[in-house]
């Protein structure tokens, strides 16, 4: 596969504030990746300069251009939704279709007519009479009907109910996601993204704490369900994080072999959300140090 994205020490302060520090980050073509971070972690401050629309230091590089130099050209190839779509709200539907027919040499109007048909989005209506959750379908049909080779969601679908949620996921991956395309998600709801990602990255405090490949999650880490006596031997073990859970705990281990831990519980690999607060936790702990 080739590569599509890379970073090297990309770094971005402002005032006080350290947003972006130090990420090194490498994405090749077919990843649908994770940004996982609390709020003010640097995510959007991150997506924002592999767009071109923030300038960080350090070295980078999407598509083969750098974004601060080549901005117009990558955005002939990189689409970008962010939790406010920012569309013409006095523009029809129809206008719309018409403006963006006229400016972007890569735009399908008849594919994006195609996906508006299975909605309830009316062309006659205007930007602004839309619900939130119909001016997301609008934003996402405009953006599968360009020939892009990256997307870019910034918490995409935040403020929409779950069944816009599941239909907004559904609809990018049926009609829109191939091997050649690469997606970056920033989301809160990692429940409902975790079976789409090949890719997760952990961001906290500016720093990236975690990037992994979903197929190794199973193998380098492991989570105990562990009650009664057995629970003081399995928190000896050098562990991430636990929680409680009914009469017990659940402990989070990174390169432990499951055979130690069977004996102890029941062993499962633990869920995206589950292992993001563990680092985070172990994260602040270190902090305060």
């Amino acid at each position: 596969m080739s590569r599509v994205i890379e970073a090297r020490g990309l770094s971005r302060r402002f005032k006080q504030v350290q947003a972006v520090d130090g990420v090194d980050l490498a994405l090749d073509a077919g990843t649908v990746m994770g940004l996982i971070g609390p709020n003010g972690a640097g995510k959007t401050t991150l997506l924002r300069s592999l767009l071109g629309l923030t300038h960080c230091d350090g070295d980078v590089s999407v598509l083969g251009l750098d974004p601060r130099r080549e901005h117009a050209r990558l955005m002939e190839q990189v689409c970008f939704i962010a939790d406010t779509a920012v569309l013409p709200r006095w523009m029809t539907v129809l206008q719309l279709l018409d403006y963006v027919s006229g400016i972007h040499p890569r735009f399908d109007r008849g594919q994006a007519e195609r996906f508006l048909a299975s909605t309830e989005v009316s062309e006659r209506r205007k930007v602004s009479e839309l619900s939130k959750g119909m001016t997301v379908q609008l934003h996402l049909a405009l953006v599968m009907a360009i020939d892009a080779r990256v997307l870019i969601l910034d918490e995409p679908t935040l403020g929409l109910d779950i069944l816009f949620r599941k239909r907004f996921y559904e609809q990018l991956l049926n009609d829109y996601f191939d091997d050649e395309r690469t997606i970056i998600i920033s989301t809160h709801q990692v429940e409902e993204v975790q079976n789409i990602l090949t890719e997760v990255v952990f961001m906290n405090r500016g720093r990236t704490i975690l990037q992994k490949n979903m197929g190794s999650f199973e193998t380098e880490f492991s989570e105990l369900h562990v009650v009664g006596e057995a629970t003081a031997r399995a928190e000896a073990i050098p562990h991430i994080g636990s929680r409680p859970i009914l009469g017990g705990r659940a402990i989070i281990y990174e390169g432990v072999e499951r055979s130690l831990l069977e004996p102890l519980g029941e062993v499962r690999t633990p869920s995206v959300s589950d292992l993001f607060v563990a680092k985070i936790a172990g994260e602040t702990q270190h902090v305060q140090r």
